[in-house]
């Protein structure tokens, strides 16, 4: 018997995570000099978060800290349960190091202690794809190590493919420059991310207009199911930021193609929205050996 846990960053519904009995830690949102915790939306207000994006509002984020952590595991160590917590990317916060810092303190008072914090190198439903095949792997039988094994095995194969709408958020990261993003706005240039192999966003192509953009993040998604033995056999998670009619553009173009088990459309979180600005969209899959 083990325990899978996330943090918010995975974007999964709270309502899922709950179903699910998935434990999750917050991110940290700061806005207008306010801090607010990633609940996954059980209280979180992501429509008035939205609108604060589209209203130019800048906000920033704060990775986990190491008491925090502490915290939050400590309780499965006391009753003597392994934890197994599927973490948010390594490349794109300090989370992931915090959580081993964390583990370290707790095993100076509890030696025996359990606690495995695995690096998805991934982001938002990508790990959260991850963390609803571990649940999966854990119904169907594999022990703690095998599980660990497995994830280990497929996380390179987790692809994320992601437009963005508002250059401005890339160049507050310092994803763009000023004139890059001044440029990309006047042409209608709308950049195409994903996450390399090293868990970070990265530039990976630059169409013209929005349409180009969506369908391009849809035929990533359909080359890379056409791969697969079995494609109704995956779940296809798209993501966004008050742009539900583009996201359902995504599923209808990949829906013409290729008929995959599920295509869930969700929210994308606070944490890495504030980072890709209002109208951001997203796809996630899993797919073949090398595919990210």
């Amino acid at each position: 018997m083990y325990q899978i846990v996330t943090d918010s960053c995975c974007d999964l519904p709270y309502t899922t995570l709950k179903e699910e009995e998935i434990d999750f830690v917050s991110m940290e949102i700061i806005l207008n000099d306010d801090v607010f915790l990633d609940d996954a939306g059980e209280t979180f207000d992501i429509e008035e978060f939205y609108n604060q994006l589209k209203n130019g509002a800048l906000p920033s984020t704060s990775q986990v800290n190491v008491s925090k952590y502490v915290d939050f595991f400590t309780p499965y160590v006391k009753e003597n349960i392994p934890v197994l917590y599927v973490c948010f990317s390594s490349g794109l916060s300090g989370s992931y190091q915090s959580a081993l810092l964390a583990v370290e303190m707790i095993k100076e008072d509890y030696q025996d202690a359990e606690i495995h914090v695995f690096d998805t190198l991934a982001a938002s439903c990508g790990q959260g794809l991850m963390v609803l095949d571990a649940v999966q792997n854990k119904r169907d039988g594999l022990s703690l190590e095998e599980n660990i094994s497995w994830l280990e095995q497929e996380k390179m194969n987790y692809q994320h493919w992601c437009t963005v709408d508002d250059l401005n958020h890339l160049y507050h990261g310092g994803r763009i420059t000023k004139g890059a993003a001044a440029v990309g706005e006047l042409l209608k240039v709308k950049p195409i991310i994903k996450i390399n192999e090293e868990g970070k966003l990265v530039v990976h192509q630059k169409v013209r207009t929005r349409k180009k953009a969506l369908r391009y993040i849809a035929d990533k998604v359909i080359k890379c199911l056409e791969t697969l033995e079995d494609p109704s056999e995956q779940t296809v998670i798209i993501t966004n930021v008050a742009d539900v009619k583009a996201a359902e553009t995504v599923k209808s173009i990949i829906l013409e193609k290729v008929q995959p088990k599920d295509i869930l459309i969700y929210n994308l979180g606070p944490t890495i929205s504030s980072h890709t600005g209002y109208g951001t969209v997203v796809a996630f899959v899993r797919g073949n050996e090398g595919t990210r």
